[in-house]
């Protein structure tokens, strides 16, 4: 492939993830161009200067090619702005925190964030999958139900041992649309990050879809909830306090367990265990189930996808189903603590159905609810380390060690995390 046809992909990849390319069934190929070429627009943007740099030293026999030189510059331009953007994360997780949050919760931490706390670390970012974490361990295939391994999960400890008190619990639900995705694959750099600062996390598969229809899913998350309350403590990890995140369908399923604690259809054979939690963070989750946002895509999923492969069940045969799936209409006043997370340019779950489940978290429930709109974000913006994931990763452990903080505070556990064994 010649330089001028380089540039002309790379050019049409730079476009698509400035401006996605609309349209339900071009979600998926608009998400797979863009989420690629938006969190390694940095890669992207060398490259294209490196290729730009050898063809001017070294032009071909039939001249330089100004047609690709100018596409060139306008990738170069475009890719310049995506990084900018993304480094922008920086500052508005920090606004939307202190907007939730007061302007002084930073002093309510453990500790301050230190300057390399709040840096892109560009080093990690060179190659962003290799892991270079340390300071934690983790003890794998454990199994939660009798589910075989769709019923096992693994536990993240720190390597230096847990706090005093028992250490706060995290709940990673992968994604993968119901019907894909494993506890190893999603989630990683958050555990990794919280387990080497003295948290407990806890990965999970679940049982898939279409084998398995819904509610299956969230069954197993439950069950993994109650799981946890149960053994958790065995890990160094307070039972109390459990905090539950995931992306895509896991933020979905996120999102859903942490506003049904106790629904004894969502607990046959456990009916009567604890599967409450604390605070939720659901990534680019999906709240609308059954279409009644009256969002086109919402109702387009429901119809095309979700009826006939996760509920196997048409809108019209059974539609309390997909209401019961709903996280937006589950919402009550004794909803938990929430941090939503959101791309402005997610084209398989549109950014309208997470603006509308805060805007009525926050008109019914009495707790915090922090939003965060990322500007220029596809789906899965936080599986490998990025500029916007690094600060999305920060800004999430500013949020939950501000909540830990507050539950020590209100439990009499004041001293817990405070220092390790």
């Amino acid at each position: 492939m010649g330089f001028f046809r380089r540039q002309v992909v790379t050019a049409a990849l730079t476009a698509n993830a400035v401006r996605p390319i609309p349209g339900f069934r071009t979600g998926i190929p608009a998400f797979f161009a863009g989420w690629l070429t938006g969190e390694l627009a940095p890669h992207a943007l060398a490259v294209t200067a490196a290729d730009t740099a050898v063809h001017l030293a070294h032009p071909p026999a039939g001249g330089r090619s100004r047609a690709g030189l100018a596409l060139s510059a306008v990738s170069t331009a475009g890719l310049a702005y995506l990084v900018a953007q993304s480094r922008r994360v920086r500052e508005l997780t920090e606004e939307v925190l202190e907007e939730a949050l007061g302007a002084d919760y930073v002093e309510q931490l453990d500790a301050l964030p230190t300057p390399s706390d709040l840096a892109v670390p560009w080093r990690q970012l060179v190659n962003p999958f290799r892991s270079r974490a340390t300071g934690y361990q983790v003890e794998r295939d454990i199994a939660y139900n009798a589910h075989g391994r769709r019923g096992y999960l693994d536990v993240y400890t720190p390597e230096g041992g847990v706090p005093r008190g028992g250490a706060p619990v995290l709940l990673q639900v992968h994604g993968g649309a119901w019907t894909i995705g494993n506890k190893d694959q999603q989630g990683l750099p958050l555990m990794r990050h919280l387990a080497a600062k003295g948290w407990v996390c806890v990965a999970i598969n679940y049982r898939l879809a279409p084998r398995d229809p819904f509610p299956a899913q969230v069954i197993d998350v439950k069950q993994a909830i109650a799981w946890i309350k149960e053994h958790i403590a065995d890990y160094g990890g307070d039972p109390g306090y459990v905090a539950i995140t995931g992306g895509s369908a896991g933020g979905h399923l996120a999102a859903l367990a942490a506003l049904t604690p106790g629904d004894k259809d969502w607990q046959p054979g456990f009916e009567d265990a604890d599967t409450s939690v604390q605070v939720a963070a659901p990534h680019y989750g999906v709240y609308d189930m059954a279409g009644s946002t009256g969002l086109r895509p919402a109702t387009l999923m429901r119809d095309r996808f979700l009826a006939p492969r996760i509920m196997q069940k048409r809108w019209s045969e059974d539609p309390e189903l997909f209401e019961a799936a709903s996280p937006i209409l589950r919402i009550t006043d004794d909803a938990p603590d929430f941090f939503v997370l959101h791309g402005s340019h997610d084209t398989l779950v549109p950014v309208e159905q997470a603006r509308l489940f805060v805007e009525r978290l926050r008109a019914t429930t009495r707790r915090t609810v922090v939003y965060a709109e990322l500007p220029g974000a596809q789906h899965a913006f936080d599986i490998f380390p990025s500029i916007r994931s690094s600060h999305v990763l920060r800004a999430i452990d500013r949020y939950l060690h501000w909540h830990w903080a507050g539950h020590r505070a209100r439990t009499g556990k004041a001293d817990a995390g405070a220092a390790r064994d």
